[in-house]
């Protein structure tokens, strides 16, 4: 992937040697959009930072921005913004590996956070890559409602191995059993049609002022995710690889 990556790019330079920048994915649950941050994480040998889990690592570790988090969390409130941009921050500045760029799983996901990332974003790429654009490259990976629920619904794991497989698009050789161990296969309790149309009518609601923000200032790029991954994929390599900032 990567070698056919590099050549529909058309780059001869390596790609882990460049600087990228901040990358921000958007996309419905079910858009692919985890799925085209790990394959540009390993592209560009990036790493792909993850707010909830970088919120679970402090509450483990026990970090003092992480006993501030469990209390709050304990005591069923929700962990503020500048909390969670506060941990963000450092795992951006401390990282070894964020030198060159990064991919922001879960984050920004309202207006105050995306203002909050330009205004890092400034001060950090003057320091790490004097020279180089400072505004994030936001891809919205856009899939059409029935297309998401086919993939959310048909969507099976193994309660052994955790491989997943999908009834209408990847299904097992033998119908409800694991092609590798053999073991029964489940359906995840929030994948029944029910929740999945609520869970996305909540990320329509919270996405639209973001897709729209990210629209106004020129930065948005928007791809249908509803063709075949290699597509999708050449895609986004190409808005990244092109740096397509204003």
């Amino acid at each position: 992937m990567e070698t056919q990556a590099v050549m529909i790019m058309g780059s001869m330079t390596d790609p882990k040697t460049r600087f990228v920048g901040a990358l921000v994915l958007l996309g419905a649950p079910g858009a692919g959009k985890g799925t085209q941050s790990k394959i540009v994480a390993r592209q560009y040998g990036i790493p792909q930072i993850s707010t909830g889990d970088l919120l679970r690592d402090n509450v483990a570790r026990g970090t003092e921005l992480g006993k501030v988090a469990k209390s709050v969390l304990e005591n069923g409130g929700l962990v503020s913004d500048p909390l969670v941009e506060e941990m963000l921050e450092q795992r951006i500045r401390t990282g070894g590996d964020t030198k060159r760029g990064f991919i922001l799983d879960g984050f920004p996901r309202t207006l105050d956070q995306a203002e909050w990332l330009d205004r890092f974003l400034q001060g950090w790429t003057a320091e790490v890559a004097p020279g180089q654009a400072s505004t994030p490259v936001v891809i919205n990976v856009a899939v059409g409602y029935n297309q998401l629920l086919r993939r959310l619904t048909g969507r099976r794991s193994c309660p052994t191995c955790g491989r997943i497989y999908n009834v209408f698009s990847q299904p097992p050789r033998v119908a409800d059993i694991c092609d590798i161990d053999g073991s029964m296969l489940v359906t995840r309790r929030d994948d029944c049609e029910e929740v999945i149309s609520e869970r996305l009518k909540a990320y329509e609601r919270q996405t639209l002022p973001l897709t729209d923000y990210y629209r106004s200032r020129g930065t948005l790029h928007e791809i249908n995710g509803d063709q075949d991954l290699d597509v999708v994929t050449g895609t986004v390599l190409k808005i990244v690889e092109n740096g397509d900032r204003v």
